[in-house]
């Protein structure tokens, strides 16, 4: 029969409902937590990266724009051709990156190193180990770099976009070295060192050459595996303030 209004009741379990509001509490202050950990990764390290790296691009720029000292030529007289180029130390600012298939206004500050300090600047860091990549004016070799995929700028957030045929120009203070994309890497192991290599295994490259290779994390928003982009030199252009930029970046 149905209790009547005097009657008492079941009695609650209190202790189980108090356990309950407290898990409850728990579960959405770690939803929160979580979002703004998402809200840190993927947002404000880009903001903090992007103001880094503009500043130093900016006095990159200004150093360059400084007149250079010039060498005595054999005859006393100034040596009228651009000064050898300096020896780099980490966290150096070597030159920019332009891929005009990832914008007409792209451009990424290029530094010495791959630490995770340099890379969180924003950057594409030049790899110094295991292989030391071969700067754009050596003779040959392989230019190698990596920048994050997301976070810290996502410089190469659309690297894998990039398909053979499509340019990639690499600026430093005397000289455009434009590079022709010849093959992609969807997917490899975060340690396979090889790619950074003199000649890449997986290039298709068979001697030694003129190379530059582009590196991120895959898939998006993981670190657990990594991508290649290998290109090889097509041409180079003396940097003159009176003439055009290169055609590819018209």
């Amino acid at each position: 029969m149905p209790l009547s209004p005097s009657s008492p009741g079941p009695r609650r379990p209190r202790p189980l409902l108090a356990a309950a509001g407290v898990l409850g509490e728990l579960l959405i202050t770690l939803g929160v937590l979580l979002g703004l950990f998402v809200v840190y990764s993927l947002w404000w390290t880009d903001v903090v990266a992007d103001r880094s790296a503009d500043g130093d691009a900016a006095r990159v720029r200004q150093s360059w724009a400084a007149p250079p000292a010039e060498a005595a030529g054999p005859g006393g007289a100034a040596d009228a051709r651009p000064p050898a180029p300096r020896v780099y130390r980490a966290g150096d600012g070597v030159g920019f990156l332009h891929i005009p298939k990832l914008g007409k206004d792209y451009e990424v500050l290029i530094k010495m190193g791959t630490r995770t300090d340099v890379l969180n600047e924003g950057v594409a860091g030049v790899y110094q180990q295991p292989y030391a990549a071969a700067m754009p004016w050596a003779g040959s070799g392989n230019f190698a770099m990596a920048a994050h995929r997301d976070g810290h700028g996502a410089k190469f957030h659309d690297l894998p976009e990039l398909r053979p045929g499509d340019k990639v120009v690499v600026e430093t203070r005397y000289t455009w070295y434009v590079y022709t994309v010849d093959r992609t890497l969807q997917q490899t192991s975060k340690y396979d060192v090889g790619v950074t290599a003199p000649v890449p295994a997986e290039s298709g490259y068979r001697r030694p050459g003129r190379y530059l290779t582009l590196t991120t994390c895959t898939p998006a928003y993981t670190s657990r595996y990594r991508m290649a982009v290998w290109a090889s030199l097509t041409r180079t252009q003396r940097v003159d303030k009176a003439r055009d930029l290169p055609a590819e970046l018209r």
